[in-house]
């Protein structure tokens, strides 16, 4: 059976608190681990009003600390705020303690943040159009060159990392970081150094990546699993898996290639209460895509007094059409077409409703349904 995992962007209700989201989070870390869930990724966002995940490698740890079988791992870490060594130091130190359940999944999004300012200054090329492959909704692309463009982009940009720093080609990085937790770095004059903790900790190292560019190529050159995100860009996850598999050859880690893929889910007892509890999301996109950063999660009766514009249903068209809302058979139904589709040997999910309790629920019910399918 095809495993499920989570992704849990540790989301801040609307009149709750950053507590209030960690607290859920290790409280859905545990039934998680209840329910059969395979692993517990968590995101790594940033000036986000409603969305508390901001340190992977501190939300891990409680989350390993709380658990004892599920694996734990993040999501992505934004490799270009970072070094190499303290990624390295800082998974190594949890799976000290944790050992052989710890993932450490990289991301470029430092990298991105520069592309996407170039992006800024041209006129973007027009969108595919959207179409259906064996019943998976691939939409119109969306575009971040507006949001790119945004004064608020390129300050956060210099908050996540030092005056005059620059990230190192993401590739490099990925590099160095196997290095590093192998025991084999050196530098380019031949110097050896020793991440302590770190080295010879036994992570399993994932790369994330939302399009068929350098994060696919990078993965499937060094033999790495690979997560794509139909959640994130639904238009580029087929591009995405298919340049993976085209670049992979296989390592110590993996003789095949091994892909997971994310997809936004909301599963209640039956359509209408799932369609209730899922009827904020597009207002909590539309913050995102406006530049705000994530609101703190609505209600629906928050969600239900906003006065959309067609812009605005324009700006989330492809998360709201790509996102499984339903019964529990109807979203396993719609996770089998995407796994089929996409050929994904793993999927994750991601959930989010304003009340906890709802997506406990949901998660609960999407297990259950799973393992009867």
């Amino acid at each position: 059976m095809t495993s499920l995992s989570i992704l849990d962007l540790a989301p801040i209700p609307s009149g709750g608190t950053a507590g209030d989201a960690l607290r859920n989070t290790l409280d859905l870390a545990r039934r998680a681990e209840a329910f059969g869930y395979h692993r517990y990724w968590v995101a790594e966002h940033h000036f986000a009003p409603g969305v508390a995940s901001a340190a992977p490698s501190v939300l891990i740890a409680l989350v390993a600390a709380a658990t004892d079988t599920i694996r734990v791992g993040a999501g992505a870490v934004q490799l270009g705020h970072q070094t190499a060594l303290a990624v390295v130091e800082q998974f190594g130190l949890i799976d000290a303690l944790y050992p052989g359940r710890i993932d450490l999944g990289l991301g470029r999004s430092g990298q991105r943040r520069t592309e996407l300012a170039e992006l800024a200054k041209r006129t973007p090329p027009p969108p595919k159009p959207a179409r259906v492959v064996d019943g998976l909704l691939i939409p119109e692309g969306f575009s971040f060159a507006a949001l790119a463009a945004s004064p608020l982009f390129a300050l956060y940009g210099s908050l996540l990392q030092q005056p005059g720093a620059e990230s190192p080609d993401f590739a490099d990085q990925v590099d160095d970081i196997i290095a590093l937790l192998a025991g084999t770095y050196r530098s380019a004059e031949g110097l050896a150094a020793h991440a302590v903790p770190g080295e010879g900790a036994n992570l399993e190292l994932w790369v994330l990546g939302s399009s068929g560019g350098q994060s696919a190529q990078v993965a499937g050159e060094r033999g790495l699993p690979f997560a794509a995100n139909y959640h994130v860009s639904p238009s580029t996850v087929l591009e995405a898996a298919d340049a993976y598999r085209a670049a992979f050859k296989p390592s110590k880690t993996l003789a095949a290639p091994h892909l997971i893929v994310s997809a936004d889910v909301v599963v209640a007892e039956d359509e209408d209460t799932a369609r209730e509890l899922a009827s904020p999301y597009g207002l909590w996109v539309r913050s995102i895509r406006t530049g705000a950063g994530a609101m703190p999660f609505p209600t629906p009766e928050e969600a239900a007094a906003h006065e959309w514009t067609e812009e605005d249903r324009t700006l989330v068209a492809d998360r709201l059409d790509t996102q499984f809302v339903g019964s529990p058979r109807t979203v396993a139904e719609r996770l089998r077409v995407l796994r089929d589709v996409t050929g994904a040997d793993e999927l994750l999910v991601t959930t989010i409703t304003h009340d906890h309790a709802d997506r406990v629920r949901s998660f609960e019910l999407l297990a259950e349904e799973w393992r009867r399918s």
